[in-house]
């Protein structure tokens, strides 16, 4: 079959793979759609750990060719839950599963979902009703990513919640923002983002900082930041009300550092709070997508194929682009 493999360090391929044998725990799924994250870009360049000649991708979903002892019919569409947490560590029982030190991440440190074929735990696959749009189940990983966080921002109604970033991931917190009854900013330089954004239910846009602040000067109870970028992080508690709260779910490369005014934090108690990973959310994200709850297909910029995802991978994303899906 072909796969995509990251190689080492600044060197990803699609080239010939074997096809993957289940394992006693496995099933195997035929991959439908693979979706070309952020981070699969960092493990590119060296900005995230992982481990040497692994196929990539961690955001996908297929169908079910040989289930083993899964009890799952062959023939069902599932999603794949990256994360395999232990069950043993200290933070696993303390539930906090997304820290475990012994996670085996599908795409990062076991062989993924840019590929024909999947070896995959048939305890983290969930199902998803069969005439769902095939490209949509490969959204529910970064949807579950995005609950995590929402979780711990805890949007209410009412409250003022702005948004920043305006790829996947802070297209998915507006709407779960707007679905809490909160008004929503979505804080973008993108225009055409900024378009995507109020289509999907951002009560209000903004290109910068000043911008967001003279629709609202007293700042946002909440402030998701979803860029991933140091001068957003940086900037997330001027823009947030006296006594509120900051979630930040965008990716920095490992090692960078951003300036934050300790004494700022203090004297306003603003809360900051990081999230990681999925824990518990994938079941509910796999929901979502299937009620249509969440909106995905606005989501999709182009579909490439196995041969075009490591040049996609190797570059920037273009200018207004939210998701490459990837179909094998």
């Amino acid at each position: 079959m072909r796969a995509t493999r990251l190689i080492s360090t600044g060197n990803v391929q699609t080239i010939d793979a074997d096809t993957p044998t289940r394992g006693h725990a496995d099933i195997i799924v035929k991959v439908e759609a693979a979706g070309i994250c952020g981070t699969d870009r960092h493990l590119y360049k060296g900005e995230f750990p992982s481990v040497a000649n692994t196929i990539l991708g961690h955001e996908f979903s297929g169908i079910v060719t040989d289930a083993g002892n899964s009890g799952i019919p062959t023939g069902t569409r599932v999603t794949c839950d990256p994360n395999t947490w232990c069950g043993a560590c200290d933070q696993c029982r303390k539930g906090r599963v997304n820290l475990c030190v012994n996670n085996i991440p599908t795409g990062i440190a076991r062989d993924g979902g840019f590929a024909e074929y999947c070896a995959f735990p048939a305890h983290k696959a969930h199902v998803l009703p069969a005439n769902l749009h095939p490209l949509h189940g490969a959204f529910c990983e970064p949807l579950a990513c995005t609950l995590h966080g929402m979780d711990l921002g805890s949007p209410q109604a009412g409250e003022r919640v702005i948004v920043i970033g305006g790829g996947v991931i802070g297209l998915l917190a507006v709407q779960i923002a707007k679905n809490a009854g909160a008004h929503v900013m979505l804080l973008t330089r993108s225009t055409a983002k900024q378009a995507l954004g109020q289509s999907l239910g951002a009560d209000l846009v903004a290109g910068s900082k000043d911008a967001a602040l003279d629709q609202w000067p007293q700042g946002a109870e909440l402030v998701v930041e979803c860029a991933g970028v140091e001068a957003t992080v940086s900037m997330s508690p001027s823009i947030t009300q006296t006594g509120g709260r900051v979630v930040v779910l965008g990716v920095l490369p490992q090692g960078k550092q951003v300036a934050i005014e300790p004494f700022d934090l203090l004297f306003r108690e603003i809360q900051m709070h990081y999230s990681f990973l999925n824990p518990f959310t994938h079941e509910r994200a796999a929901q979502m997508i299937a009620n249509a709850s969440i909106e995905v297909a606005p989501l999709i910029t182009r579909t490439i194929s196995l041969e075009e995802v490591p040049d996609v991978i190797a570059n920037d994303a273009p200018a207004g682009e939210v998701r490459a899906i990837a179909i094998p």
